[in-house]
């Protein structure tokens, strides 16, 4: 068969984009294959079983529509693009995610397209359970939390908290990463599908989760109410509230749902009960929530009856699975546990080797420095033993000139002794002097008195002589031959001799008086000169012996 050949019986085929939450996928489509061989083989892609709560969502127009099975993928109204892109998510939800959800890969999906519409704000959701939820997602992704390598900062690229609750608490992203990691440190030993499961857990529960919700009017003119379908049943809501709703049927109260055109007509199982009816905007609207409608519902009786051989089979290999994964865990753990320990081991023996290291090393430091202050030692052994010997020298020296100043001191004392002997002869000569002096002195001034009495005397006996000699002898001069008058000359020459005698001893006295006294003062001023000099030599004395003493 030729190469040509080959190419003609090739079949025609497109290609198609698959997105998941978390990853995208090409294939190529036969032009003839309907919606659920491209289903199929994105289900096989993904090695997905639980194929009843998935879809194919594309948007047409502004409008999300599911792609349907029965029909050619080509013959939908479907975008034109190539590749045409369609998302794999989930269109119908659990009542109860911990017993319907059975495989891995289906938690996840579900898991992931939860958190995306949380965090979208599709799903309303308190801020306090924002933040548990948040924790999961992070033990989920990271594992238990490790202080040591999870620092500060790790959880700054991931988007985990609605921007509502952001905006409504002013806390810094440091604030709600220390708040997450709060709840995430003690979710330790959690394996990453429990986690997810527990987060699952609490989404099912949150007004919101499940409900796909679409605007409807009572009549044709308004839309001012919104109809939610999810896996209980039918809710009306006021257009401003979507958490309780005005007016709910379940799907186990419900006889039948139909439409034409924009009107869709729900009959409650109890035929008194009022058939309750609305408008859409378009038929298309109508169409999508028939077929929720329609899914939903079959879901819901699906859960009530006895389970498929299928389902059995697909429960017991989860259940199966589920144990397989606890052993694993808990031989995980306990090789995590054991590996912890050896690492603590390890960091202690390392640290004790670090340790011994270290004492090691300032052992050798130690011993270093030992050395070093041996040698310094030895070299201050050396120094000091030259000292003691310059010492010594300088201790002979020093008695030598001991020996000399006690000498030196034995003559200054000496000398002293007899400088002080001689002082205390000087002191007893000026005593005497002083003594003598003022005798002389009081001599002299009783002499001095005698003579100015002497001669007061005689002044007086010259004048009493003359007095006399006028009265007795008025007329000698007229008669100078007369006898009597020679005699008393004569005795008159006597009296003035007497008197001449008397003033040559007085003159005799002055002068031997002025004489001692001359004789006195010259004695005084050499006693003066020699009291200077033995000042001068005691004082040297004193300054040699201060000498001697400091030298001592």
């Amino acid at each position: 068969m030729s190469i040509r050949g080959l190419k003609k019986k090739q079949p025609k085929t497109f290609k198609v984009k698959i997105i998941t939450v978390d990853a995208e996928m090409e294939f190529s489509c036969e032009m003839k294959w309907k919606g659920k061989d491209l289903f199929d083989l994105v289900c096989r892609a993904l090695g997905l079983r639980e194929t009843w709560f998935f879809g194919l969502q594309y948007t047409i127009k502004g409008m999300c529509t599911w792609l349907k099975m029965d029909k050619k993928v080509l013959d939908q109204e479907i975008p034109k693009e190539d590749p045409i892109s369609f998302h794999f998510l989930a269109k119908f939800y659990p009542e109860k995610v911990e017993e319907e959800l059975l495989q891995e890969i289906t938690q996840h999906l579900f898991f992931l397209q939860v958190k995306k519409q949380i965090l979208d704000e599709e799903i309303y959701c308190s801020p306090e359970a924002t933040v548990l939820l948040a924790s999961y997602a992070v033990q989920a992704k990271y594992g238990d939390y490790d202080p040591n390598f999870h620092e500060p900062g790790f959880l700054a690229h991931d988007e985990l908290l609605p921007k509502r609750v952001l905006r409504q608490y002013q806390l810094t992203a440091e604030m709600w990463e220390e708040k997450i990691t709060a709840w995430y440190a003690e979710h330790r030993g959690i394996a990453r599908d429990e986690a997810e499961m527990n987060y699952l857990k609490i989404a099912q529960d949150l007004e919101m989760y499940g409900v796909n919700y679409f605007p409807i009017a009572q009549n044709k003119n308004h839309t001012d109410l919104l109809l939610g379908v999810d896996a209980k049943g039918i809710h009306i809501y006021s257009i401003n509230n979507r958490f309780s709703p005005n007016k709910s049927f379940e799907w186990s109260a419900i006889r039948n749902i139909s439409y034409s055109e924009k009107e869709l007509t729900i009959k409650p199982l109890d035929k008194k009960t009022e058939v309750f009816k609305f408008f859409s905007s378009q038929l298309k609207v109508n169409k999508l929530i028939f077929q929720l409608c329609i899914g939903n519902h079959d879901l819901f009786m699906r859960r009530r009856k006895v389970d498929s051989i299928e389902i059995q089979q697909m429960k017991a290999q989860a259940r199966e699975e589920k144990a397989r994964k606890k052993m694993e865990n808990q031989r995980l753990a306990r090789e995590k546990q054991l590996r912890e320990e050896a690492e603590r081991a390890k960091e202690e023996l390392e640290r004790r080797l670090f340790q011994l290291e270290d004492e090691a090393r300032q052992a050798n430091e130690a011993l270093l420095r030992s050395q070093e202050a041996a040698e310094l030692l030895a070299e201050k052994a050396q120094i000091a033993e030259e000292e003691a010997k310059l010492l010594a020298q300088n201790a002979a020296e020093a008695e030598q000139e001991r020996q000399r100043l006690e000498i030196t001191a034995l003559k200054t004392k000496e000398e002293k002794r007899l400088m002080e002997q001689k002082m205390r002869e000087a002191e007893l000569i000026a005593v005497k002097l002083v003594k003598e002096s003022d005798r002389r002195a009081k001599e002299a001034e009783h002499l001095k008195q005698d003579l100015h009495e002497a001669r007061e005397a005689e002044r007086k006996a010259k004048q009493k002589l003359l007095d006399i000699t006028r009265l007795n002898y008025p007329h000698m001069a007229k008669y100078p031959q007369y006898s009597p008058s020679d005699t008393r000359d004569a005795n008159f020459d006597k009296g003035s001799i007497k008197l001449d005698l008397k003033d040559i001893d007085l003159k005799r006295l002055s002068f031997e008086i002025e004489k001692e006294r001359l004789d006195y003062l010259e004695k005084s001023r050499k006693f003066e000169d020699r009291l200077k000099e033995l000042k001068s030599e005691i004082h040297a004395l004193k300054l040699e012996e201060k000498q001697s003493g400091l030298y001592s």
